[in-house]
């Protein structure tokens, strides 16, 4: 027998009310109202809905810190040690002389423009669908993820090479010098097969974090970064290679990275149940990851060329060499500090993918909270370390007394820009392993380009601040950053991000599985017998049949709460009959 289905709302909680409205049968027994009719204060929450409603325990938050810190603790070592390899190519660069060094610095910011932060953003494309595979147990999706990560890296990295080969005429034509322009042009061309390396390397260790394989990847890279000095003593001073050889130098120090890592995977056994042998299905099923990819390429990009446009315009300020030199004093620093909270930005994309892809959406907000509260402590140390070293920091640098006191003048805000962005970097990857790019990417845009660059402007040129000014506009930009990625993370939905996880990871053949849950023992609307409800899919079914009868989908949502609530409905009468 066919019922009316009306949804309404609670005046007074603001609560959607799903109830059943039967026609009259001469067949059925009637049912009364309070039978037909549920309201959402009457129905009890199920376990996973009561979890995100409370304060976690010391021991989950324990849990939490210990499963983020597996991840975070090694990727921060990883991240110290590549940057070692750029300061022990930087000296070199220096022993070969002043042109060499202004080339090949030149070279490394268009290579990380045009090149390096395309290759890395996209890789990060495939961190939601490999933390959540893993999490879902379908291991198989990881291979073929990595597979298709690696096509599309290799794909960005042809037009990139072409450009690449071009740099002399872009600088030529941007007005740069000349020998500075041949030298660039030099470096970045022995570069190139950095991009097809880095096409293989980034989606791997991707790969390997989000099955929470990271301490090997720190072996691998101490190994490769120790054999990076022998590789530029050779190369550059006893084959006399010049700046050829400080390029090449790191080509192969990322081909010893790739080598290490790739003989581990296939000698160790470690994710011989993820690992995919190559096929033609690869070439399938890529609209998942390009709608994950392109918008974390657009976020990563963002950001690195805010920081290379301010040092353009570090470049139209009074004494332009001592406000450059000290930009990338500056820029070196927070790069530095910027291993910490992107090491943490990895461990909790890693885990809320993992927990969401295993359905445990409390888990995922607990990971959230820890890892921001670790972040903000972070931020604190950083804006700690850059005020109190003000004055001496510069000097290992340089002795020139007037970059020293712009650098003095703006390390107090490069510190509290830390406590901004150590919050923000960590909630990125959040958003990461919840699959929500596209909102970090907007985030970015918004912060970066239309709050930071006017302020920065205006302050650096109009109120004639100078370069302490331009760095206020950084300051703007991440406070107002941090502001954002709060208001989204707040507001998140776990329950509805688990399941946006189910569906990114189900096998394509396979049909919807219902969420299991346990039944409600408190009674509802009066009776004395348990009734309970199942959620899914927003459509309301009422059982009649008996009180061991199979549980029928339906969905409560709540107004003031801004989430589903999940619950058991089950009918009291064990004659009544099933109604749709």
């Amino acid at each position: 027998m066919i019922s009316h289905h009306t949804i309404d709302a609670c005046p007074r909680h603001g609560v959607l009310l799903h109830y059943l409205r039967p026609r009259v049968s001469p067949l059925l027994p009637p049912i009364s109202e309070a039978e037909t009719c549920t309201r959402m204060e009457d129905l009890p929450l199920h376990p996973l809905g009561r979890d995100l409603h409370r304060c976690p325990t010391a021991s989950e938050v324990v849990e939490e810190m210990r499963a983020i810190g597996a991840i975070s603790v090694p990727a921060a070592l990883t991240g110290l040690v590549l940057y070692s390899r750029a300061m022990v190519s930087t000296l070199f660069l220096g022993y070969l002389g002043e042109l060499e060094l202004a080339s090949g610095s030149l070279s490394i910011g268009f290579a990380n423009i045009t090149g390096y932060s395309v290759l890395s953003g996209l890789a990060m494309g495939m961190e939601p669908i490999c933390g959540q595979a893993f999490g879902a147990k379908q291991r198989k999706l990881l291979g073929l993820t990595l597979q298709r990560a690696i096509l599309l890296l290799l794909s960005a990295s042809v037009p990139i090479s072409f450009l690449w080969r071009n740099m002399r005429r872009i600088l030529s034509w941007c007005g740069q010098d000349e020998q500075i322009a041949s030298a660039a042009h030099v470096f970045i061309t022995f570069a190139i097969p950095d991009l097809f390396l880095l096409s293989f390397l980034h989606p791997l260790r991707v790969y390997l974090r989000s099955q929470n394989v990271t301490f090997p990847v720190t072996c691998c890279s101490f190994i490769s970064v120790a054999l990076h000095i022998p590789l530029n003593y050779l190369l550059v001073v006893r084959l006399r290679m010049g700046i050829a050889g400080v390029a090449l130098a790191m080509v192969w120090t990322n081909l010893n990275l790739f080598v290490c890592l790739l003989l581990f995977v296939l000698c160790s056994g470690a994710c011989k149940d993820s690992w995919v042998r190559p096929s033609m299905t690869c070439l399938r099923g890529w609209s998942a990851l390009l709608k994950l990819a392109v918008p974390s390429c657009v976020s990563v990009c963002l950001e690195w060329w805010w920081y290379e446009l301010m040092i353009l315009l570090s470049g139209l300020l009074p004494n332009p060499k001592a406000a450059v030199a000290s930009m990338g004093i500056l820029i070196q620093t927070t790069s530095l500090v910027y291993v910490f909270p992107s090491a943490l930005s990895f461990g909790v994309s890693a885990r809320v993918g993992n927990v969401l892809g295993a359905n445990h959406p409390a888990k995922a907000r607990t990971a959230t909270m820890v890892s921001l509260t670790c972040a903000l402590m972070l931020g604190l140390a950083a804006m700690a370390f850059t005020t109190s070293m003000r004055h001496q920091w510069g000097r290992l640098f340089t002795d020139d007394a007037e970059i020293l006191k712009l650098t003095a003048l703006a390390l107090p805000i490069a510190g509290l820009c830390e406590l901004g962005n150590c919050p923000q970097t960590t909630g990125c990857g959040v958003l990461r392993g919840s699959a929500r790019p596209t909102t970090g990417a907007n985030i970015n845009l918004g912060s970066f380009y239309l709050v930071g660059t006017p302020v920065a402007v205006l302050l650096g040129f109009f109120r004639r601040m100078g370069f302490p000014g331009l760095w206020l506009g950084l300051l703007a930009a991440q406070a107002s950053c941090a502001t954002l990625m709060a208001y989204a993370l707040a507001r998140t939905d776990w329950m509805v991000e688990a399941e946006k996880a189910r569906e990114l990871t189900k096998p394509s053949n396979s049909p919807p599985p219902l969420i299991p849950l346990t039944a409600a023992t408190n009674g509802i609307a009066g009776g004395n017998k348990s009734t309970a409800a199942h959620v899914m899919n927003g459509d309301v079914k009422r059982l009649g049949a008996s009180e061991t009868a199979p549980l029928i989908p339906v969905r409560v949502e709540s107004r003031c709460h801004g989430h589903s609530q999940l619950c058991l409905l089950r009918s009291r009468s064990k004659e009544q009959h099933m109604y749709r």
